[in-house]
């Protein structure tokens, strides 16, 4: 992960903890299957936390979570929200998910809204493996922007998005559909035991995958 993408996320992160979840059914069906999969006794990594909201959801369902992040930006408003909230379980971590710690293993490692922001998601998701506990759990959901059907507000949103980028207006997008995820995890050597998309358009592939 570059400077230049920290920068672009430190910018925006006072905007983005002001920003309303824009498909709370969706946001609220997957966190409950997520809790479904956590206990009182695992030690969680949330990879690319943002300002730290889904993290601090899910603390009271874990023995310690960790909150991480490559905007330093993000990091100090989560860091302000657990303070003003009490939670005592959750640790903001500054982390470029580019160079996992293999030496450090959890029992779950989350990743919401977030891989379609990554180069290479292949070296991600097997540093995640080797980050993971036998049997832990791989959490994710992301936009499949590279799938049929995603209609003309998309269409256009992808041909913009590379004159956003050059003005700094818009982060590096990685656009891919739900096959080529779905087979780089498995090639990671994860087993895939859940899935669906939620929402359906565009899709944001919520998958759990554990590692045998």
């Amino acid at each position: 992960m570059t400077t230049t993408t920290a920068k672009f996320w430190d910018g925006i992160a006072g905007k983005y903890a002001r920003a309303p979840i824009r498909d709370m059914e969706s946001y609220e069906y997957t966190l409950a299957r997520t809790q479904s999969y956590l206990s009182k006794e695992h030690k969680v990594l949330e990879l690319g936390c943002g300002t730290g909201s889904t993290a601090l959801l899910l603390a009271p369902s874990v023995s310690h979570i960790t909150a991480s992040d490559f905007s330093e930006g993000m990091l100090e408003v989560g860091r302000a929200k657990a303070k003003a909230e009490g939670v005592d379980n959750i640790s903001f971590r500054n982390v470029d998910i580019t160079m996992p710690n293999e030496r450090q293993t959890y029992d779950a490692i989350l990743g919401f809204n977030l891989f379609h922001l990554v180069p290479d998601f292949d070296r991600v998701f097997a540093g995640i493996h080797a980050q993971l506990t036998p049997g832990g759990v791989f959490i994710s959901k992301t936009p499949c922007l590279a799938q049929g059907g995603l209609g003309f507000k998309f269409g256009l949103l992808k041909l913009l998005l590379p004159v956003m980028q050059l003005f700094g207006k818009a982060p590096f997008v990685n656009q891919f559909d739900i096959d080529t995820l779905e087979a780089a995890i498995t090639k990671s050597g994860f087993t895939i035991v859940e899935s669906g998309n939620f929402p359906a358009t565009p899709p944001a592939r919520y998958l759990v995958a554990r590692k045998e």
